[in-house]
Order: C-alpha cells, then structure tokens, then sequence
C-alpha cells in the first residue's frame, strides 16, 4: 500500500488530527489484513512536526518493536522529514 502524504496533508505535516486519521483509516487496517509494505510517499512534503509523525506511527513501533521495520517503508523525505522520522522511530522502539 503507497500512501501519498502531500495529498492528506499538504507540504507541511503538522495536524495530529490528520495523523491518526491517516493511521486509522489506512495504515492500521493495512497492517492487520495483510502482509504488505506500507510506503508513506512524502513527496511534495517539505517538512513535518515531530508530533505528526509519532502520531502516523509510534504506536505500531511500540506494538510490533523492530518487526515494524519490515512493514514500513518511508519515501522521498527531506533531510528534516528524514530526521524526524529517525528520532521517532528510534525513541518508539526503546
């Protein structure tokens, strides 16, 4: 499953509201029927608030610890976005 982030939240990812929607809506159901890579495509994204991204997806790395590494694949970040993910990701497995 490939999910466009710039056409949920424009080139600026700020809202957590939007975050769990997006998690809840097509993440979460995604992980639980299959099997498949989830792609969270940031292409047009410029930029992100560390609160976004640990809404998007800390949960599912607290859940499913380093497994979760194997489901998840992030494309097209910026260097910040990038960052931001990596901070989330390694604080959501410890």
């Amino acid at each position: 499953m490939k999910i466009m982030m710039e056409k949920h939240c424009g080139a600026f990812a700020e809202n957590k509201d939007q975050a769990r929607d997006l998690r809840e809506k097509y993440i979460r159901p995604a992980l639980e029927s299959s099997d498949d890579i989830i792609v969270l495509d940031f292409s047009g994204v410029d930029s992100s608030t560390q609160s976004f991204i640990h809404a998007l997806i800390s949960g599912f790395f607290q859940e499913l610890g380093e497994t979760a590494l194997l489901r998840f694949e992030f494309h097209n970040c910026t260097k910040a976005v990038k960052s931001i993910i990596g901070t989330v990701v390694n604080y959501s497995l410890e």
